[in-house]
Order: structure tokens, then C-alpha cells, then sequence
């Protein structure tokens, strides 16, 4: 399995996109003007406490007000807005907390009134961005994040990924990690850190302290509201919590952000310093290794798969809901239930697929095709979660209910990416969906058809998709004849719903 990842530069914005297998899986955008990021530290004031909601609102610079809610300040609220006050006063100037004072941990179910105060300074960090008509929500239980650890101030925890399966490996890391913590500050061990070595964990703390210290230099006479801490950069963030062994190559068309990542990759993996390569190419970058043309596969309402099965996508204000339909594939199984369980486990894999690339949240909906045996939806199921056990994004699904219906809960930290794939209807008014979706899957199957040596072959299909392959220089019909030899008549079909097509023989006769 190689994992690529694709990094195009522009003046507005820097995009990101993962290739797994060459096959785009994710897609990230990061905006010049993006002032809120996962992982960013305010120093802040409080706007407003809201018993009713056991919150408070706080002015973190944006339109809308943060969302601050009580059991987001974390046990040591106390300890934190002590220390904080210090800082920002200069009272204290060792910023370790191996003689600072904790105070008691607040009460799980206790009210915010007892702790917070309208106008009170407090540090904030950004965990859900801006969505919508909301602002970011933000919690007072600070964290940072490394390579192999994570860091947590105001706590003397060590936690240990549950990732890493064996007893053995745990308390090693464990070990290693007890030697190692400065006193007043917990630590999470992540996935990636299993089989490394007291060196590396102990490099990727120093840096984390120094991001500590860093931070606390800048509380001093704030201003409020002032971002005291930003995330790494998202190529950075990304590299840091997804890298492993399986990514063969980093592509980035910007020699600076080139440079950037290189001296990033020299300090994590240094022995894997030289996969990341500068593009330099007239060719597009995202045109180069066909992610212009997944995108347009990917992101529509409709979405093709394997076999002629596809997949409709629908947005609601409460959910999501997906239907997967057999389309028009020829039917090779002995029966009905054996048809539904294949077109199944294709369409989840690509429903895992989909909830990465648009980074969909909240309630996902999808309507299965119905199976009678329990068996088969057990099997539909553990496929599911197999495919999404990747998913960096906390989820949770449930089994398939008996109408084939499965319920997907997944955590949305960022705005859903949505990127529009509506072309202007060249036979009338209004938009229609790009017709490049279906090309993919009409090449594939022409491809077979030309194995089965006929000789004179026709398509019939919708008539916006035959337009399509007979419009343009060369046209999509053309490319045929010069790659294959072979001259496919077209003929446009009135009755067609959009994704339907039959290819013909000579005699006018379905050949698939």
C-alpha cells in the first residue's frame, strides 16, 4: 500500500490531497486568511456566562463568539487561571510547573457560574473551527500535539493509544514515558510511537516544552483576544499525524513550502527525507497525477462505482443521508440476496471513502440494499468498519437495522468540503451534473468489450452524456478510435436516466 500526498500552492490557498494506491482519499484546503485552526491557543475573555447552558461565550476575535462549555474547562480550570494570571503579570517567570501549586479539580457536575466571570481572562484552545452560522468551539484543557506524544499541561496522567494492542508494548512506553515527564504535565502516547526508542520520545517532548515556553513569553501584557499559540502548518500537521512507512513520495509544486516540509521530514524521519520531491512540471500538479478528474468523479451528488452500482448523496440541515443503488450492472450472481451483499461491500468502501475526502460530520444515514440473512448484514458490517478503521475522525456505527438502514456518528472538527461539480446544461437552462463522471466507467467497460473482439459497437445513453462523447476536439469518441481502432456509434436515448448506458453489438443486441 503507498500513500502519496500532493501539495498544490496559490496565491488565496494551499491544497492538500492524500493518494492511496494512486486513489484520492483525502482532500484538505487550507485559506491564507484561515485565522482558526484546530489546535490554535487564544489568551481570551470571558463575554458571557450562560447558567441555563452550563457555559459561557468568549471573545476569541471572531464574528461570533467562542462556545466555551463547562465540561470542556477540564478538572484543572482553577490551576490553569491561576497560572494564567501570573504569567500575564509577570508574577511568575518560571513557566515549568514543578513549583507551581495546583489548586483542587473542579466538580464534574458542578455549575460554571462557581469558576467563571464575565470579563475574566482565560486560555482557550480551538477543537471544532467556525461551521456555518457558528463560532469555533473551544475548550480551557489545553493540549500539544508531537510527532510521537502528546503533551498535557496541568496534569500528571499517562495515557497510552489504544492502537497499540500488546500488554508488552504498552508498558514499555509507559516506562519509557514515566522517566521522562517533567513534573505538572501529563502525556498521551500516540499510535505511531509503538517500537520507538526513549531518544525519540524524549526529542519530541523537548520540542513540545519549547512550544510551551514559547507561549507563555507571549501571555505577558497580552492583549485580549491574542492567538498565543497556532497550530503547525496543515502540511505539517498533516505529515506529522499521518506519516508512517507506507508513504512512498511527497509532491509539492512551492519551492518555499518544498523547503518547509524537507526540513520537517529531516527531523521526524530522516532517512525518508528524499520522498519529497519538487514539482516542477508546466502540468498542473493536481492534473499531473489525475486528481482534477477524482475530484470531479468524487464530490458530485451522484457517485459512480465498480459494476454500474452508485451512490446518491444528499445533505440535510439535521444529516446525511446516502442511497446505494445496483444501477445497471449485469447480474452475474445466483440470486438476489448474493447481488445486494457484492453491491454492498463496494459501496461501503467507498461510503469510508466519501466521509474522509468531504470530511462529512454529525449523523451520516446510509439506506443499504435490503438483505434477508443476518449473516450477510454481520458481513456488510464488519466490512464497514474495517474500511473506516483508517478514519483519524472519531465515529461509531451500528448494525445494519433489518430495512438495511446504518447509523454513522462521526466527529466534524472542520467545515465539510464541498467543491462544486454542476456544469452549465449545454441543451437548455440550469445546471447538470459534469458528465466526466461517467467517463471513467464507459472506458472501463469499452475496454472489456474490445477483449470479446466485437467488431461494430454501439452505445445508447442519456442524451447530455452522448453530447458529451462526440462534442469537443478530440472528443471523448475520438480518443477511442485512435487508442483502440475501433468507431463507437452514438446514440442518444431520450428515456435514459442520467447514469444509464448499454453498449451494442452489430446486430443491436446488449452486450453489456
Amino acid at each position: 500500500m503507498d500513500k502519496e500526498l500532493i501539495i498544490r500552492s496559490n496565491s488565496a490557498a494551499i491544497d492538500f490531497a492524500l493518494l492511496k494506491d494512486g486513489k484520492l482519499i483525502e482532500l484538505h484546503k487550507e485559506d491564507e486568511d484561515n485565522n482558526f485552526s484546530v489546535g490554535d491557543i487564544f489568551i481570551a475573555k470571558i463575554r458571557k456566562v450562560v447558567p441555563g447552558l452550563n457555559a459561557a461565550f468568549v471573545n476569541v476575535g471572531y464574528e461570533k463568539d467562542g462556545f466555551l462549555h463547562y465540561h470542556d474547562l477540564g478538572p484543572k480550570i482553577a490551576s490553569l487561571i491561576k497560572f494564567t494570571k501570573r504569567v500575564s503579570t509577570g508574577k511568575a517567570k518560571d513557566f515549568s510547573l514543578k513549583n507551581f501549586k495546583f489548586e483542587e479539580d473542579i466538580s464534574k457536575d458542578g455549575s460554571v457560574n462557581d469558576v467563571l466571570k464575565s470579563n475574566q481572562s482565560i486560555l482557550v484552545q480551538v477543537v471544532k473551527e467556525p461551521i456555518s452560522t457558528k463560532g469555533p468551539r473551544i475548550s480551557s484543557e489545553l493540549s500539544f500535539a508531537g510527532r510521537y506524544i502528546v503533551l498535557v499541561p496541568f496534569s500528571n496522567r499517562i495515557s497510552i493509544s489504544q492502537k497499540i494492542e500488546e500488554k508488552e508494548e504498552k508498558d514499555r512506553l509507559k516506562r519509557l514515558v514515566k522517566s521522562i515527564r517533567p513534573k505538572g504535565f501529563g502525556i498521551i502516547v500516540r499510535t505511531v510511537a509503538e517500537g520507538k526508542k526513549v531518544a525519540d520520545l524524549d526529542k519530541d517532548l523537548q520540542n513540545l516544552m519549547n512550544r510551551w515556553t514559547s507561549m507563555c513569553k507571549k501571555l505577558y501584557k497580552a492583549s485580549h483576544p491574542t492567538k498565543v499559540m497556532g497550530e503547525l502548518s496543515r502540511a505539517n500537521s498533516i505529515i506529522r499525524d499521518m506519516f508512517n512507512d507506507s508513504f512512498s513520495a511527497i509532491h509539492v509544486d512551492d519551492e518555499t513550502l518544498y523547503t518547509q516540509i524537507t526540513d520537517y521530514i529531516g527531523e521526524i524521519a530522516p532517512q525518508k527525507e528524499s520522498i519529497v520531491k519538487h514539482y516542477q512540471s508546466k502540468v498542473p500538479i493536481f492534473e499531473k497525477f489525475g486528481i482534477e478528474r477524482q475530484i470531479k468523479t468524487a464530490f458530485g451528488k451522484t457517485v459512480s462505482m465498480s459494476k454500474g452500482a452508485y451512490l446518491v448523496i444528499e445533505h440535510t440541515e439535521a444529516m446525511h443521508v446516502i442511497d446505494v443503488n445496483s444501477g445497471n450492472r449485469s447480474n452475474k450472481e445466483k440470486s438476489q440476496e448474493n447481488t445486494a451483499l457484492e453491491v454492498n461491500l463496494i459501496s461501503a468502501s467507498e461510503v469510508a471513502r466519501q466521509l474522509r475526502l468531504r470530511d462529512m460530520g454529525g449523523i451520516i444515514v446510509v439506506d443499504f440494499i435490503d438483505m434477508n440473512h443476518a449473516d450477510n448484514r454481520k458481513k456488510l458490517y464488519d466490512h464497514l468498519r474495517n474500511e473506516m478503521s483508517d478514519d483519524r475522525a472519531k465515529h461509531k456505527i451500528l448494525p445494519p437495522t433489518k430495512f438495511g438502514l446504518v447509523q454513522i456518528t462521526r466527529q466534524r472538527v472542520r467545515p465539510e468540503m464541498n467543491i462544486k461539480t454542476r456544469e452549465v446544461n449545454p441543451n437548455g437552462q440550469g445546471e447538470i451534473e459534469a458528465p466526466i463522471v461517467l467517463v471513467d466507467k464507459i472506458n472501463t467497460d469499452l475496454l472489456k468489450i474490445i477483449k470479446k473482439d466485437h467488431k461494430k459497437i454501439s452505445i445508447t445513453a442519456h442524451p447530455f452524456v452522448a453530447a458529451f462523447l462526440t462534442k469537443g476536439i478530440p472528443s471523448p469518441r475520438s480518443k477511442w478510435f485512435f487508442d483502440h481502432k475501433r468507431w463507437v456509434k452514438v446514440l442518444p436515448r431520450d428515456a435514459y436516466t442520467y447514469l444509464e448506458y448499454h453498449f451494442h453489438d452489430k446486430d443491436g443486441n446488449v452486450i453489456l
